[in-house]
């Protein structure tokens, strides 16, 4: 007890938090729960049971440093119940020598929901070629519950290697849904979309829509990082358009409000979500069933070990159950 009384003394001034520096979003109500047990909060997504509303975002699929990665997010997936979207496993649609760098349902189990993922510009070849059968057999090879469309047109403009689209990402999207039975996600990549477009995708029969909103992860800006041999100022205003997730979330809500054609079970609020408690609010102040989502963070503790990502979700189930006991939302 003497050096805990130590310890309060020595940062008593180092740990003032200034009236400015207050979170306007949360009413605090410190009288109303005791601390919090640790018992889970289940919900429902793709017909699985997640025991938080937590999704580990697609970011990695195809390099050497994949296999370890994603085994280490499927074993969270495990001990803590999560989601989970594998990156690109367009490499898979080629042969299957990857296959070990992707195969983590049995590291995960059956009870939670794994998505494989795909781009719209092989999704757009392949309604070309009239078959999507080689989709299908990838979301049987991994044992997956759907597949994730991921929708980067940006990217995919300013890559080198990019493929550039002949159709509109939405008409391949519905050719695809009017052929297939599979569970199906459809994301942007770090820029999100604007109303028009969420309303077109919430009008389908998907298992979510996931924002990938700015804020995160930014593909068109990394794909200017690679360029070389020409001024790419020129397209940098490319790289900050876009919506955050809390405008998304907005936009959203609205259509809620306005429509009543929305066939789209459940929406990811993705992309910028670093602080728990941003994507805790987001959850709860949305009219439809969401969860949120993380990438990069994830992937830097993934990257490291096992140990260093299991204390990270750890402290986000220990920030969730906080919130849920203390805080309640500002209207």
């Amino acid at each position: 007890m003497e050096e805990r009384k130590k310890e309060h003394i020595d940062l008593a001034f180092l740990s003032r938090v200034e009236g400015a520096e207050a979170n306007r979003h949360f009413y605090y109500e410190p009288l109303l729960s005791p601390h919090p047990d640790a018992k889970s909060k289940p919900v429902t997504f793709a017909g699985k049971t997640m025991q938080m509303p937590l999704w580990i975002s697609s970011m990695t699929g195809g390099t050497a440093s994949a296999k370890d990665i994603n085994r280490n997010l499927a074993q969270a997936c495990a001990e803590f119940g999560l989601g989970m979207g594998l990156g690109s496993c367009r490499i898979l649609l080629e042969d299957d020598k990857h296959l070990a760098d992707f195969d983590v349902r049995p590291i995960m189990g059956d009870d939670v929901p794994l998505f494989a993922n795909i781009g719209i510009a092989q999704l757009e070849k392949m309604a070309g070629e009239a078959s999507f059968e080689k989709i299908e057999q990838l979301v049987s090879l991994l044992r997956a519950d759907g597949l994730i469309i991921h929708v980067n047109p940006l990217q995919e403009a300013f890559q080198p290697e990019g493929d550039l689209l002949e159709f509109s990402p939405i008409e391949t999207i519905r050719q695809f849904m009017e052929k297939t039975k599979l569970r199906v996600i459809v994301k942007e990549v770090g820029q999100g979309m604007g109303p028009e477009s969420l309303r077109v995708l919430l009008a389908l029969p998907l298992e979510a829509v996931e924002f990938g909103a700015l804020g995160g992860t930014n593909f068109t800006r990394l794909e200017l990082m690679r360029q070389s041999g020409f001024d790419t100022r020129v397209f940098e205003g490319f790289a900050t358009l876009g919506h955050t997730a809390e405008e998304m979330t907005g936009f959203v809500n609205n259509i809620v409000d306005e429509s009543n054609e929305i066939q789209c079970r459940n929406i990811i609020i993705s992309g910028g979500i670093s602080n728990i408690l941003d994507g805790y609010r987001l959850v709860k102040i949305s009219k439809m069933p969401a969860l949120f989502g993380m990438g990069s963070e994830f992937l830097k503790h993934a990257a490291t070990d096992y140990p260093t990502l299991r204390t990270f979700v750890t402290q986000i189930k220990k920030s969730t159950e906080l919130a849920d006991a203390y805080l309640r939302i500002r209207q």
